[in-house]
This record gives C-alpha cells, structure tokens and sequence, in this order.
C-alpha cells in the first residue's frame, strides 16, 4: 500500500479525504441496499452487495484503492444496465463512479486503517 501512496494526507487535505471517503461509502451502502429492496435480478442483486462491501471497506478506509476500483468498476456495469433496460436513473451510479475512482487514485487519507496499517512508521531509538 505505501508503494501507492508516497504519504498519506493529514491536516486539512487529510479531512477532505476522510470526508470524501464518508460521503462514497455511506452513498454505496444507502443506494446499494435501496436497490436491493426493490427486487432486482440476480446479477444486479450481486452487483450491489458488492457494492455494499466496498462501501463499507472506504467508510473505515481499509484497502482504499482496490474497494475504490471495484467499486468504480461495479457501478459502471450497473450504469450499463440501466442504460441499456432504460430502468431507474444511472446518474446516481455514474456519480458513485467517479467518487470510487477518485478515491482509488487519490488513497485514503491518515485517518484510515491503511495509514495505521501501512503508513510510515516512526521508530524511537533509546538513548545510551
């Protein structure tokens, strides 16, 4: 993960990154369960508890970049479904998929499990 991200952003672009991180995850887990209760097909069924998933996954910011990807992957297909049976409006999912590929190229922020995970660690080294 540190190979991804030469830092992790603390401060006030740090904030900005955790709140992105929260609007996209909450956004993945409101619609993809709003659309499961409406009794889709399997593979839209499927599609969005994996979008649910990585919801979940960027609200705590664990594996940013790979749920970011996935998540952006996921709702262009979705976006393609709805396009293509003229069903429900895909803007919702096209927003969702520009919010998970900004987040996959971007990181995570300091406030995420990534940064405690994987971020630089400092070492203190006991005088003699």
């Amino acid at each position: 993960m540190q190979r991804l991200f030469s830092t992790f952003a603390d401060g006030w672009p740090g904030v900005g990154l955790l709140l992105l991180r929260l609007l996209t995850g909450v956004a993945l887990i409101h619609f993809g369960i709003a659309n499961l209760r409406e009794g889709p097909p399997l593979a839209t069924v499927v599609l969005q508890s994996i979008g649910v998933g990585t919801g979940i996954l960027l609200l705590v910011g664990l594996w940013t970049p790979v749920a970011g990807a996935l998540a952006a992957i996921v709702k262009v297909w979705i976006a393609f479904l709805r396009f293509s049976s003229h069903s429900g409006d895909p803007w919702i999912a096209i927003t969702q998929v520009v919010l998970g590929a900004i987040l996959a190229m971007v990181g995570p922020g300091a406030w995420s499990i990534d940064a405690r995970l994987f971020g630089r660690k400092h070492i203190d080294l006991p005088e003699s």
